[in-house]
């Protein structure tokens, strides 16, 4: 039922023209089979009559009164609406508890029944290329026959397919981040510790793959004292992950290495005192964020709760009782960068000129706090107290939706990305992916691990780590380096 209906509404979508100003935000609203467009503003405050909360609604020009509903719908989180088979109506939730159940729910979330991640038939012999636009081509002409092969066995025109550069360039990619990893642990820990390795979030497994090769291949001494832990919180994935190990006998010889761990890092509470390192590659982006709108006179933040109802209608609610979590993301973030850090609202004498102006909202443009990034740096710092971080991810992101830090919301249809302008979506079939903002990220890193942290591009980590002559092509270009360039590389020193 939900496909089917989602499915219509995209050959609307497709068909449709988005027009968007720096004031206005436009929605393509289906009723009756006729295109609407609705300016977004928020409204003055209402207090409920039966709480002491105040909130404030941003919705349409003519916004439906919420009141009722928000105040007889439970408050709900992810954590609760893990066991639900269904999407639920008649809750309300914060921001972060809706991209986390859209992304993560184990029976219709993003990630657990509908993203499918791409790999190559075979590895790239990138020296054997004319060029870049050659890898272009060559790479256009794999997607479209890795969808086909697929399409022969599950025909389905809003397959999530996507890949990473663990992917795009194995194993070259794996071998840079194992050369990284056997250097670092030879010069601190080797020969008094093992070489144990954390990698959250593993997608295919081929990371793991080419890491355990190479140290294999290369460095015999050090595999011998190897360990292998992947925590996954997708059971499907999970189990791709094993199958990647009974693969061929190459693989199988990882078995004893590896554990793979089918929870969420949020749930961890076993202390692992020993040294380790925790790799989180493109993970960040998809970590669930709160929303924060401000006052522009009183300059007070104001929380995103999310409210569903019993049509499964989206309704963005803003309250300024900020829930612990936020509270102490905001408390950190400003003790330790200083008060260093971008701000959704203008100048105070811009402020006051756009009060004097018609239909002048009355709450900032949204700003997306990274909350559960906070509390997976909460987590390393309290149950691994002697990892070494290595993480890469993006700094900065293309068609992301109105807002400081917003993200990238999109899924696919017949085989075209779909941008859509907001992250109340149909649960679990859009990629919801954010920017990570380093030079927030890094001091708040190290204020709660006690850890001292250094960022490098991702081509300055390529051209250290890799041996970039072999993903270089005839013409000089080399891939490896040029793509990717709006990712980061966070270690630990």
């Amino acid at each position: 039922m939900d496909s089917s209906i989602l499915m219509n509404k995209f050959v609307r979508l497709l068909d449709l023209k988005l027009c968007q100003s720096s004031q206005t935000r436009w929605h393509i609203l289906t009723k009756k089979g006729r295109c609407s467009m609705v300016r977004s503003f928020s409204v003055s405050f209402y207090r409920s009559k039966t709480s002491d909360i105040e909130w404030q609604q941003r919705t349409n020009f003519w916004p439906a009164d919420k009141t009722e509903e928000f105040n007889k719908y439970p408050m709900i989180t992810a954590d609760q609406l893990r066991g639900r088979k269904t999407r639920p109506r008649r809750v309300k939730m914060l921001m972060r508890d809706f991209i986390e159940d859209s992304l993560y729910n184990p029976s219709y979330g993003y990630f657990s029944k509908h993203a499918v991640i791409f790999t190559p038939e075979k590895p790239f012999n990138f020296n054997s290329l004319k060029d870049e636009p050659e890898f272009h081509r060559l790479l256009g002409q794999q997607y479209t026959n890795f969808e086909d092969r697929l399409d022969l066995k599950d025909p389905n025109e809003s397959r999530q397919l996507w890949h990473t550069p663990t992917e795009l360039f194995k194993p070259y990619y794996g071998e840079a981040i194992a050369r990284y990893l056997v250097n670092n642990y030879k010069l601190t820990q080797y020969p008094y510790h093992d070489l144990t390795i954390y990698e959250m979030g593993a997608g295919n497994g081929t990371l793991m793959l080419n890491i355990l090769d190479h140290i294999r291949d290369i460095e015999p001494s050090v595999y011998s004292r190897t360990k292998y832990k992947i925590i996954e919180i997708s059971e499907n994935l999970a189990k791709l992950q094993y199958k990647q190990l009974s693969s061929n006998a190459n693989a199988r010889g990882h078995f004893k290495k590896v554990e793979i761990i089918n929870r969420s890092i949020f749930e961890w509470n076993q202390t692992v005192s020993s040294p380790c390192f925790f790799l989180a590659m493109e993970v960040f982006d998809n970590f669930a964020h709160d929303c924060i709108r401000y006052d522009p006179t009183t300059e007070k933040p104001l929380q995103c709760i999310v409210l569903i109802d019993t049509r499964g209608e989206f309704y963005e609610l803003y309250s300024p009782a900020i829930d612990p979590v936020a509270a102490r993301f905001l408390r950190v973030r400003n003790e330790s960068t200083g008060g260093r850090y971008p701000r959704s609202l203008p100048p105070k004498f811009i402020r006051r000129i756009m009060s004097f102006l018609p239909f002048t909202p009355n709450l900032s443009n949204p700003e997306y706090i990274p909350t559960r990034l906070m509390q997976f740096f909460d987590i390393l710092g309290k149950y691994f107290p002697s990892h070494k971080i290595v993480t890469s991810d993006f700094h900065i992101l293309p068609d992301t939706v109105k807002g400081i830090n917003a993200p990238v919301v999109q899924t696919r249809y017949q085989r075209r990305v779909v941008p859509v302008s907001t992250p109340l979506v149909n649960q679990g079939y859009f990629d919801i992916l954010f920017p990570t903002n380093f030079n927030v990220i890094v001091p708040m890193y190290m204020a709660f691990t006690k850890k001292l942290a250094r960022t490098v591009s991702h081509e300055e980590f390529l051209r250290k780590w890799a041996i970039i002559e072999e993903t270089e092509t005839k013409s000089g270009e080399n891939p490896l380096l040029s793509w990717y360039k709006n990712a980061t590389v966070l270690t630990t020193v």
